[in-house]
């Protein structure tokens, strides 16, 4: 199912019990935001926090500067992209099972569901632990839907933080992302473990594998997800390297003889919707793998590929889990790291200088990833119609 209509469908399934349901359920409607609060899981938070109060205080004093040296980071890509804004936009919506072209990456609907649930439950639990490491109490905590798109939180008791010392408001702000961070770095780990080891004692490969093909590129209904690229105008694309040799040197407007284990195919390309220097055939590619012989008598063709699922969901559990971890420590309202610079300034600057500059600098970041989004992501939608 194309997974603009699976979204389409979900919404207007899950609005429809919710709306009819709405007070057996306990479920508040805000305008477009679905809401539901409980008091439940307090209590295994407060356990959490309690039984291991310094390890979490030490470990996000080191996060307070973790968090710092990602927002400075990624105030540099963000300052570095002004010079390819119109033509290599940097930012770009990132839908699971939506293939978007001129999207750097394109996420698998299911992968990228379990990943993003990761990513938000992770995320809010650090605030509430760090909340209650500091003596904050927990409201609530809740499940909302904006539209489709499905998110949790933590209600910490606003005014007791307000009244919280600048140390504690700086890891309760951090923690969320420092969680996400922490997430990210043991996924990684069992990633590289698996495709270190496991993956090249259980596979060999045998050449490159088409993993999706963006809608309105010049590939669409002419190649198909699973066929083997086997060469590109003759060059041999039996491995990798050779695979993305072969792609780098093709040109704007040229015909492209793409040899498959299907057939051939000729395809011209067209400019790459991210990069306008670029030429652009719009095929997504990994690597064609098939369980060795030794490994299919003893375990069969089945039973390995679970390692290949292993890895896929644990890297999609990593990639999101960073690249929302560090987006949400950019300097700007209403992100922690636009809370946390603002709990910097305020310890030696007045409120009078501190709000003109948080909002500067808001609005200064909101700017920029605003025009790469509709600039870069605009124009891959308007493709795909």
């Amino acid at each position: 199912m194309n997974a603009l209509w699976f979204y389409a469908i979900a919404f207007v399934l899950i609005w429809t019990i919710a709306l009819l349901f709405r007070d057996k359920l306990k479920i508040e409607v805000h305008g477009p935001l679905l809401m539901r609060k409980t008091q439940k899981m307090r209590g295994v938070i407060d356990k959490i926090a309690q039984r291991h109060k310094k390890f979490w205080r030490w470990t996000l004093n080191i996060g307070i500067f973790v968090a710092f040296f990602f927002m400075a980071l990624m105030v540099y890509f963000l300052i570095t992209s002004l010079q390819s804004l119109f033509v290599a936009p940097q930012a770009s919506l990132i839908i699971p099972g939506v293939d978007l072209p001129g999207s750097p990456i394109f996420v698998p609907l299911g992968y990228g569901i379990l990943a993003l649930v990761t990513v938000l439950f992770v995320h809010e639990f650090g605030h509430g632990i760090l909340a209650r490491v500091e003596g904050i109490s927990i409201k609530s905590i809740g499940l909302l839907l904006l539209a489709i798109l499905p998110g949790a939180f933590v209600e910490p008791d606003e005014d007791e933080i307000k009244k919280s010392k600048s140390s504690s408001k700086l890891r309760i702000y951090a923690a969320g992302s420092i969680f996400n961070l922490m997430l990210a770095a043991l996924s990684l780990l069992i990633v590289i473990g698996i495709s270190s080891f496991i993956i090249p004692a259980t596979f060999e490969t045998d050449g490159i594998q088409i993993s999706s093909v963006v809608p309105g590129s010049p590939a669409t209904d002419i190649l198909k997800e699973g066929m083997v690229v086997q060469s590109i105008n003759g060059v041999s694309t039996d491995n990798i390297t050779n695979y993305q040799s072969a792609l780098s040197n093709l040109k704007i407007g040229q015909v492209v003889v793409i040899g498959t284990d299907q057939g051939t195919f000729n395809i011209k390309t067209a400019k790459n919707p991210n990069n306008s220097t670029k030429a652009y055939i719009g095929i997504r590619s990994t690597i064609n793998r098939e369980v060795k012989e030794n490994v299919a008598k003893t375990y069969g063709n089945q039973i390995p590929w679970v390692w290949m699922y292993l890895q896929e969901i644990f890297n999609w559990i990593y990639m999101l889990n960073f690249l929302v971890g560090t987006f949400n420590l950019l300097p700007m309202k209403p992100l922690d790291g636009g809370l946390m610079l603002e709990e910097v300034l305020r310890y030696k600057l007045s409120d009078r200088l501190v709000k003109p500059i948080i909002n500067s600098v808001s609005t200064f970041i909101i700017l920029i990833i605003a025009i790469s989004i509709i600039w870069g992501t605009g124009r891959g939608l308007l493709l795909m119609f």
